[in-house]
């Protein structure tokens, strides 16, 4: 399986010295794909007392666009992958163009991964709608490769219009892939119909067995090979233990994992050398 690395956003700070860093180690280092996660704004959690997001507005994360623009300046072979875009709460044309420039920057080495997400204050704020989302993210994916591969566009759905227009300059890859990730049972059966590959989330467990068998149920139904459709997992490398790592590895291998990205977060790493030492660790634990 191939192996990539997953930023850290949450932890990396905000020195570009630390980003360019470990952008750059990483590329270095061997590893295949770099990820990063996605959130805009995080909530207050003042003014909510019973605030159980994953994130807050003391978490830190950058821009994965911008981010993405500057790595693609600083590297020449990594991957540069979204784990995941937060789609639909995002302008469909803007994010087209956005992704093109990147694709076009790094010389056709984006992979768009996007899912709905799950904060309905960052929808709030973006002036989108939280209730609609995976209704719009399916006719968005259509109008993002409708306007990556057509030098002219006309495209009448339910929430977009567009009147003969189009993007110049395309990207390199037409079009761009697009990953969906995700947990809940619609999210895969909307990988199946509608995506280039599925990124499941968390770590493995009992109920990933579960959602890959209905993956493949899914891709067949709708006439897809389920054998050459690839998953992306990942791996914690908490623990300090390279043989658990491993498992993990072998576990997701037989499920039908195609590649793995490594997550040094919330692995106790002070500093970009220490994630860089643990995330050479987890290389070297998978692939010796």
């Amino acid at each position: 399986m191939k192996v990539g690395i997953v930023f850290p956003q949450t932890e990396i700070g905000h020195e570009e010295a630390a980003i360019r860093e470990f952008g750059q180690a990483a590329e270095t280092m061997g590893f295949a794909s770099i990820m990063a996660y996605d959130h805009v704004l995080g909530a207050g959690t003042r003014t909510r007392p019973d605030w159980r997001g994953a994130y807050s507005i003391d978490t830190s994360f950058h821009e994965v666009f911008s981010l993405f623009s500057y790595l693609a300046a600083l590297t020449s072979s990594i991957e540069l992958v979204t784990g995941v875009l937060v789609l639909p709460q995002r302008q469909t044309a803007l994010v087209a163009k956005q992704a093109s420039a990147i694709d076009i920057l790094s010389r056709g080495r984006l992979r768009l991964g996007a899912g709905i997400g799950w904060n309905a204050v960052e929808y709030e704020a973006l002036n989108e709608d939280f209730h609609n989302r995976a209704r719009r993210m399916e006719e968005q994916i259509a109008v993002l490769r409708a306007l990556w591969t057509e030098r002219e566009v006309m495209f009448e759905g339910r929430w977009h219009h567009i009147d003969h227009a189009g993007l110049w300059p395309m990207p390199v890859q037409q079009p761009i892939p697009i990953w969906i990730g995700g947990t809940a049972d619609a999210a895969i059966k909307r990988a199946a119909r509608l995506a280039d590959g599925f990124l499941p989330n968390g770590q493995l467990g009992p109920q990933h067995r579960q959602q890959i068998a209905l993956l493949r149920k899914e891709l067949t139904a709708n006439g897809r090979d389920p054998d050459t459709f690839p998953i992306e997992a990942r791996i914690t490398l908490a623990g300090d233990d390279p043989g658990v790592w491993r498992a993990q590895a072998d576990g997701w291998r037989a499920l039908g994992a195609t590649s793995l990205a490594l997550n040094v977060m919330g692995c106790g790493c002070a500093s970009v050398e220490d994630h860089l030492r643990l995330a050479q660790r987890g290389l070297t634990a998978l692939t010796r």
